[in-house]
């Protein structure tokens, strides 16, 4: 493993603990907006609260999703560092830019690729 590879490898390990802290926070919001909706068990029809709650909800499991997700792809880029094909196009085999591993550390194609 390259200086440069371990730097990344060492970035992406934060970049996962980082969207874990976020994942547990997100789902503790979403609980804390479930059992607030439950709490208020009145006339969910009449509510004017009603969608709002909802609304939170849907937005919230929302970005639970996007965040594991993310967590997903920088799994993925560990695994390609892990196994030496990290920063190589999975389509063509050619070595992908440093700027765009720099913008997008979890990468799988080149520029060409990216679709």
């Amino acid at each position: 493993m390259t200086t440069e590879t371990a730097a990344q490898a060492a970035d992406l390990e934060q970049a996962r603990a980082d969207e874990l802290e976020r994942i547990a926070g997100l789902r503790r919001e979403f609980a804390e907006v479930v059992e607030a909706s439950e709490a208020n068990i009145g006339d969910d029809e009449h509510d004017p609260e009603g969608s709002t709650i909802a609304y939170e909800r849907t937005q919230i499991a929302a970005l639970v999703r996007q965040a594991e997700q993310h967590l997903t792809e920088i799994d993925a880029a560990l695994e390609r560092i892990a196994d030496g094909s990290y920063g190589r196009c999975e389509v063509c085999g050619e070595e992908i830019p440093a700027a765009r591993l720099e913008a997008r550390p979890t990468a799988r194609t080149c520029v060409q690729h990216a679709g």
